[in-house]
């Protein structure tokens, strides 16, 4: 018996590895009606994009999700400030997230004020969208599998000595009785 859990652990942690070692894909395209911001925040880093889009909210997140994949996680807009950058406007902030690999940040801003109105290259746009890509290296990716693995496999070990032993007291008691 424990040499078959033994082999289906491994098996799982060589699966593990693969789905690890399988190259990341690069930047997201933009949803088709959108202009990409020149303004010189919004091109600081190469893994930060800005958008002009008359997409509504939940199209800019069905075209990043169907592109990206991912869990899709919400966070409060004023959270934009320390995870996209400082003085950034938010109307809403969600995060896809593909486990282990690679995360991406949408940040919407929706003007509700008639002084906030986008006006971009002669055209009235209904929101500024920014994109951060957060990939991880696979070498930490690696090293973090292993080190989980490893925890794990003890875990599940002691788990499975203290579940023996509880079935022993138990069928103690049972006898007893």
């Amino acid at each position: 018996m424990r040499k078959i859990f033994k082999i289906i652990y491994l098996f799982f942690c060589f699966i593990g590895l693969i789905y690890l070692v399988i190259p990341l894909s690069d930047f997201p395209l933009p949803p088709k009606d959108a202009i990409q911001s020149d303004e010189p925040a919004d091109t600081e880093t190469h893994l930060r994009r800005a958008y002009f889009t008359n997409y509504s909210r939940d199209e800019v997140l069905s075209h990043y999700q169907s592109l990206f994949g991912g869990y899709l996680l919400n966070y409060p807009p004023e959270e934009s400030k320390i995870l996209i950058r400082d003085q950034t406007r938010s109307t809403f902030l969600q995060e896809l997230v593909v486990p282990f690999k690679k995360s991406l940040f949408i940040n919407g801003f929706e003007p509700s004020d008639e002084k906030d109105a986008i006006f971009i290259k002669g055209q009235s746009w209904k929101q500024k969208i920014i994109v951060k890509f957060v990939p991880s290296l696979m070498a930490v990716r690696i090293f973090v599998f292993i080190l989980t693995s490893i925890v794990f496999w003890f875990v599940l070990k002691n788990f499975t000595i203290n579940l023996q032993g509880l079935f022993k007291e138990a069928k103690k008691l049972w006898t007893y009785r």
